[in-house]
């Protein structure tokens, strides 16, 4: 067989635990014997970060702007108990903070719909995907833990010296205090990408955040939404019979559950962090999600929304059978295979996203899947396999 040949690399980007594993079963089953893969590759796994002290996560996300596409793997963004297992210099911060924050873009995650795995809402009949902010808040956040009595202040100087103060609270014991920021230039790629989105797959956008309780803060991510939406959308949306509906977070929330789906959710960014795993499990699975990340300059980042699967990863290495689910990584392989057969102009490569996708769906269809999903689909008769042989059996389909 004649493999696919590629142009221009992608970058890729290496990851943690299971979902290390996972890649490299994918790479050598379902991708090397069908594609000529080239790729820029960056080993974006905890150790290797901290080896470098996270200059190869900065690496990635520079170089994913010279090639434009980028496929990730899932990775550790450590906490205490991490610093200890991994002897860290220090607390890292997530990769794909760092990452998003570099690109400049938005998130969309939508669920990975297929036969059998109905969503636990009964009425949500189409997906739902999540656009989700992708720089500031509390993933660029800086804390401090008081000790005792004071006064905490948030000031800032301006470029003259000139000084504005406002009291965060007068502490009479120890506590906590973090700050948080974002730019107006980015909450406008955050809505101008949300809208350009919908418009592109014909999709209502609804939005939601707590301006009633943040006047200042929320209240200039509904402002500026209005102002983009007005400006630039207003009459595309109204000739493609599209709404765009605000309100608050958590009147969205309560709607959302009782929608039918089939619109695009547009959250600030811990909202859609927290948001797009409901999401997503409330579909099926947390690995049943596609993600990407895409700049106002056109650059994709391809990723599985869901974590590194430490659980198996441990039962992995005592040598222990492991059923972990690869869908969400093959789609982020498959969507960023798509992507750079559509700026190449490789419409092979494209169909091969396509087919293998087609595979994968097929196989789930077929009763054959990993053990989490044979306890929620509704199929009479299911063959749980483990992930090694789960990949083999798509393989088989595609090779079909």
């Amino acid at each position: 067989m004649n493999k696919i040949e590629m142009k221009t690399p992608l970058v890729e980007m290496d990851g943690d635990e299971m979902t290390r594993i996972l890649w490299q079963m994918i790479k050598e089953e379902l991708i090397l014997p069908f594609v000529d893969l080239k790729t820029e590759y960056y080993d974006l796994g905890l150790e290797h970060r901290n080896e470098t002290n996270d200059q190869v996560t900065v690496d990635s996300a520079e170089a994913t702007k010279k090639y434009g596409v980028a496929v990730k793997c899932a990775t550790i963004t450590p906490n205490a108990a991490r610093m200890d297992e991994y002897k860290l210099k220090e607390m890292w911060k997530s990769p794909n903070g760092t990452i998003r924050s570099i690109l400049d873009g938005t998130v969309f995650r939508a669920p990975i719909v297929v036969k059998g795995i109905e969503p636990c809402v009964r009425n949500w009949e189409k997906p739902i995907t999540i656009a989700r902010h992708a720089y500031g808040d509390v993933y660029k956040n800086v804390e401090m833990k008081i000790e005792g009595v004071g006064k905490a202040e948030l000031v800032f100087t301006d470029k003259d010296g000139k000084e504005s103060r406002e009291t965060i609270h007068d502490f009479k014991d120890a506590g906590i205090i973090q700050g948080i920021h974002n730019t107006k230039a980015s909450i406008t790629s955050f809505a101008r990408a949300c809208f350009q989105y919908a418009v592109s797959t014909k999709q209502d956008l609804w939005f939601g955040s707590k301006d009633t309780i943040s006047k200042k803060y929320d209240h200039t991510f509904k402002d500026i939404f209005q102002e983009v939406y007005e400006a630039e959308f207003k009459e595309k949306f109204e000739a493609l019979g599209l709404e765009y509906f605000y309100s608050l977070i958590d009147d969205i929330v309560a709607r959302i559950m009782k929608a039918k789906g089939g619109f695009i959710w547009a959250c600030k960014n811990y909202d859609g962090d927290v948001m797009s795993d409901m999401i997503s499990s409330a579909f099926g699975s947390l690995a049943m999600m596609t993600s990407v990340l895409v700049s106002p300059d056109g650059i994709y980042e391809y990723e599985a929304a869901h974590g590194t699967v430490q659980r198996h990863y441990y039962k992995y290495l005592k040598g222990e059978e492991t059923s972990t689910n690869p869908v969400a990584t093959i789609f982020a392989w498959t969507g960023a295979l798509r992507k750079r057969g559509e700026l190449d102009g490789i419409s092979a490569l494209c169909d091969f996203a396509d087919r293998l996708e087609k595979a994968t769906l097929s196989t789930i269809e077929s009763g054959v899947m990993t053990k989490d999903l044979a306890l929620i689909t509704s199929l009479k008769e299911v063959t749980a396999l483990n992930s090694r042989d789960f990949i083999g059996a798509i393989r088989k389909q595609l090779e079909a």
